[in-house]
This record gives C-alpha cells, structure tokens and sequence, in this order.
C-alpha cells in the first residue's frame, strides 16, 4: 500500500510591504493619536516656559555653610568683662548645639560676637531654633543691664546688588532725613527688594553732655543720670477707667517732647521732699538734668562714612529677596531711581554706585549664547550627515522641546539660571538630540528599504530600537545622577548640574519616544 506524499507548504514570511504587528508602547499610541501625543509635548513646553520666567538668576548656586551670629551688647563693659561674663557663658551653652563645625567669639567694648559654622546637611532654621532655646536658659545668667542677645543668619544672597548714592548742598543730617523718608521708602517697595540699609547717614539724635566736674561736685555718678532719664522719660499703660457702659484707657504722658523738656528732669531730690537723694542744689532745691549737663539737638555718633567725589554722602544699598531675579530687580530699582530723579530738589544728585547685576548678566547671557550657538550647530551636523531637511527638522524638534521641560525641573527644585545650570543645559544640547537622531534614522531606513507606511514604518522602527536609545539614555543618567548626591561645597555647587543634566537626557527619551515618531 503506497502512500502519496502530503503536499506541504513552506512556512509564510511577512512581506516588507506587510502591514506592521501592533503594539501597545508609547509610540503606538503617539502615532496613533497624533494630536494626543503633540498635547503632551506642548503641555511639557509650556509648564517649562512658565517656569522659565519664574526662575531667579545667578552667577552661582548657593554654596555657603549655614552661619548664625549671635550679637550681645554691655554698654560702657570693657573687652575683658565682655569675654569672661558674656562670651564665656553664652559658648558654653551654644557648644552643646549638634552639628556645629567651627564656632568663633570676638570680644570688644560693649559688645561680644559669637559665629557658629554648622554642617552643610544641618538645615539653617532648626539651627536657629537651637541657638534660641539654648540663649533662653543663659540670659538671667547674664549681667544686669546687657541686652538680649539678637540672633542672625548669614545668607549670601543679603550681599547688597545695588548702591545708590544721594548727594548735595544739604547737610548730612538733612541729608539723611531726606533718603529715609523719600528715597528708601520708594526703593524698598520695588518687586524683588527684600531690605534697603542705609550707610553713612548722621540720623536725628538728642544728645547729653555731661559735666563730669559738676556731677564730682554734687557726688552723681552717670548711672544717676542714665537712671532718671530711664525713668522719667518713658510713657508707660495708666490703666482703664469705667464709666457706666463706657471704658476708657488711660497712659502716662512723661516722655519729653523738646530740648527744654528733658533739662527739666529731675535727677535728685532733698530728703524728705519725695525721696532720699545723695545730693541736692544750693538751698536743698533738687538737682535738674540742666545743672549737670547740656542737651543737644544733633545727630548719633559718627561710625561711618561715605563720600561722593569727595563730599559727604549717604549711601543705600539693596539687597534682594531669597530666590529672587537678580538682573529683574536691578533693572525695577533702577527704573524708581530714574522715576525718583524727576522729583530732586534742586542740588540733589541720585547716583548708582555699584550693580552687581551687570555682571551677572553679562555672565548668564555669554551662557544663553553658547546654548544656542550649540543647539544651531547640532542641528546643522544632523543636516549634514541626514541630508535631508525634514529628518533634521523632525531630530532638531527634540533641543527646544527637551530644553524648556527641563526649565519645570529647575524650577520644582529650587534651582536659579547661573552659570551652573546653564553649562549642564549646554552640555545637554548634544545630548538631548541623540535619542531623536536614532529613532529618525531607523524610521527612514524602514521607510525606504522596507516600503513600509509612514504610520507602520514609525511603530516598527521606533519599537525596534526603544531598548538601545533607553540604554544609552539611561547610562547617561547613572554617570550624571550620582554627581548631585556629592557631599561638601563641591557637591552643593554641583548638585543642580547633575539633576539638570539627568532631568534633561530624561526629558529627551519622552520625546524621541512620542513626538518623534509623531512627526
């Protein structure tokens, strides 16, 4: 019994013209809804835009260990009674505060300065918090009349980024008067500013001179004037006074309103006459604070000065809020200085002395250039090899797009637009195109060599190569990650370089990976 051969046919192959297998990645779904793809894209680029506008700008990141300052003042103590009953006491209690580095004291009449270095991974505000339960528990221990001890923080950014000057025929007191109260003001509400100080002024002050012969003769001592002008001069509640259904509060008025009025404090009295004085005025009268010294009506001490062209001046400098835009709020306060100009009495002179944004901006905006100098060149390369301008056009698409996400990374980090950030953005510029440059190339090699569709063509080849471009994505952000996660001021300076870069190449793989083959 003879069998007949069964008739097999050979196994079927696809054709290059067949239609390609469908997937359910993410470049399916993006050449399948094109519109819904583009809306993501578009949605990343202006988050990123928006967020451009909001960041601050910088020369550097901030880099500074956390400092806090503790200022105790002891009028009329000499140095070493200001060490051995303030310093002293108050460093053995702060030194008790964990994490702190370094800590240093200086000593000088009348008042003690104490500067605690701490650990950068110490966050500054528990710092401060420590140094002002630890003060709490030292203070009674301090002597009587010293002041209580005022905490501060050192913080680069209260550099100042601007100096103006004011200037003119008026005296330094007058002077003064008129950039308090006209100048400082207007400065101070401009967007941006967190504080304007003012340097070299000769504020309002009534001074008492006294007569160290005269009180030698009455048997007074300063104390004794110092205590009755503490006393004496003061406004202090005088309590409440019912009226059927009304209440009224009632205050002492004793502080002196002129010169006169001051003279006419009494410093002593005769026994017998409402207390019992060491010293009395010829015929047991009281002694007055005219008797003993003269009161003027000048201006504080000079500790400073400043000069324009080599006449007094009075200098105010601005500083900025944390985080704000350097070169945004120069340019605001410097509008209200040219505003402020068309108001001067005749003589007065506004003059900027110093604008530290000007650097800044010139430094940020030779990065911005070589950012953009770099994305042209990159494009230009791509054109020269691809020959083609639409698979240039479609590679290039990826630099913008990629870029200006990367801004909403910077800016839900923290991060400003220095110089840092900016090196990490150009660095990833030839980055953030490779991703687009392999999935293109791929896609026209299955365009042309396997006569595929342009939809099918863009699934298959972005599919294909999907693992490559996230492996060497990937392998980007393993070597530039880890820089962030450094210890030390190089790693503080370094750590918005490592998550731009990292948030950048991450930003690019989205799009090589949905409006590549989109396009």
């Amino acid at each position: 019994m003879t069998s007949s051969p069964t008739a097999s046919s050979p196994a079927s192959s696809p054709s290059p013209s067949s239609p390609a297998p469908r997937g359910i990645g993410l470049a399916d779904v993006s050449v399948d809804r094109p519109v819904f793809a583009l809306m993501m894209s578009l949605a990343l680029v202006v988050v990123g835009l928006l967020s451009y506008q909001r960041l601050g700008v910088d020369l550097l990141p901030a880099v500074e260990q956390p400092q806090v300052t503790v200022f105790t003042a002891l009028p009329g103590a000499g140095p070493e009674e200001i060490e051995s009953a303030v310093t002293q006491p108050i460093e053995e209690r702060l030194n008790t505060i964990a994490g702190i580095e370094e800590m240093r004291s200086v000593s000088r009449e009348g008042f003690s300065f104490i500067i605690l270095t701490f650990t950068l991974d110490r966050p500054i505000d528990q710092a401060v918090q420590d140094v002002r339960d630890k003060l709490a528990s030292v203070v009674r221990a301090l002597p009587e009349g010293t002041d209580p001890p005022v905490i501060s923080t050192f913080d680069a950014e209260s550099t100042p980024i601007l100096s103006v000057a004011v200037a003119g025929p008026l005296s330094l007191r007058e002077l003064t008067e008129y950039a308090e109260t006209r100048v400082k003001d207007v400065l101070g509400t401009t967007p941006g500013v967190g504080a304007v100080t003012l340097e070299g002024g000769r504020r309002r002050a009534i001074n008492v001179v006294v007569d160290a012969e005269r009180l030698a003769a009455l048997r007074l001592s300063v104390l004794d004037v110092r205590r009755a002008l503490q006393q004496q001069n003061v406004e202090i509640p005088g309590g409440r006074v019912t009226r059927d259904a009304r209440e009224d509060i009632l205050r002492t008025m004793a502080r002196a309103e002129t010169v006169r009025d001051l003279e006419e404090i009494v410093i002593t009295r005769p026994a017998g006459a409402g207390g019992a004085g060491a010293a009395v005025g010829a015929g047991g009268a009281p002694i007055l604070l005219r008797d003993v010294a003269r009161v003027e009506d000048g201006t504080v001490e000079e500790r400073g000065t400043s000069r324009l062209n080599g006449a007094p001046a009075v200098t105010l400098n601005v500083q900025k809020l944390s985080g704000a835009n350097i070169v945004a709020t120069a340019a605001a306060v410097k509008q209200r200085v040219e505003a402020l100009r068309a108001t001067l009495p005749a003589g007065i002179e506004l003059l900027v002395l110093r604008d530290s944004s000007v650097f800044v901006e010139e430094s940020v905006a030779e990065a911005r250039f070589h950012l953009v100098g770099g994305a042209l060149l990159a494009a230009l390369v791509v054109l020269l090899f691809m020959g083609s301008w639409r698979s240039t056009l479609i590679a290039a698409v990826a630099i913008p797009a990629s870029i200006a996400a990367t801004f909403a990374v910077m800016r839900a980090f923290g991060f400003t637009l220095n110089n840092i950030t900016l090196l990490a953005l150009t660095l990833s510029v030839g980055a953030v195109i490779d991703d687009a440059i392999v999935v293109v190339e791929n896609i026209h090699r299955r365009l042309h060599a396997d006569r595929l569709t342009p939809r099918d063509a863009a699934k298959l080849a972005t599919r294909e190569v999907a693992l490559a471009v996230s492996a060497t994505t990937l392998s980007l952000v393993v070597i530039f990650l880890p820089v962030a996660f450094m210890t030390g001021q190089v790693g503080r300076l370094f750590h918005s370089y490592g998550v731009t870069v990292a948030a950048a190449v991450m930003v690019s793989l989205f799009v090589a990976f949905t409006l590549t083959p989109m396009m």
